[in-house]
């Protein structure tokens, strides 16, 4: 499988609009190459270099098997019933939805957008935390993919 964004290539900078310093919205994404017999998708969004902790930017979930690309700038709700009854977790901003890129001045850090294919979706509650979400996911995963983008505040 292979995630791509029409906004920055693997290991690019990501553009100011998908961050704190910008507009703070979600970036495009798509997926190709889908094993078959994935039901449902998981797209989780984390920033290893963040001071404490990997800190979580984006959880959403029941993804529908058949949706192979998400438009910028994604509704921060619980359920986006627009993308086939897709649902958003909590982020470590303690908001649901994406919480872009926002670390504080020095080097830049990595933002890993990983997608799971699952074979059933996963059953968790909406606003479910990326921990709740990955117990779910325990068994079920088929492929995954990543797209790493960088983002540097000075």
């Amino acid at each position: 499988m292979k995630l791509t964004s029409p906004a920055f290539a693997d290991g690019d900078p990501i553009p100011v609009e998908y961050t704190c310093d910008g507009d703070d919205v979600s970036p495009p994404l798509a997926w190709s190459g889908v094993p078959a017999g994935t039901k449902s998708f998981v797209l989780i969004c984390d920033d290893p270099d963040a001071p404490g902790k990997t800190w979580v930017h984006w959880v959403a979930y029941c993804i529908p098997g058949d949706v192979q690309s998400l438009p910028q700038g994604l509704p921060a709700l619980k359920i986006l019933r627009q993308h086939g009854s897709m649902e958003q977790g909590i982020n470590d901003f303690r908001l649901f939805g994406y919480g872009g890129p926002c670390p504080p001045p020095g080097k830049p850090h990595r933002y890993h957008f990983k997608l799971f294919a699952l074979k059933e979706p996963v059953a968790v509650t909406p606003g479910a935390t990326r921990a709740d979400v990955e117990r779910a996911m325990a068994g079920k995963v088929v492929d995954q993919a990543q797209l790493m983008g960088t983002y540097q505040r000075t």
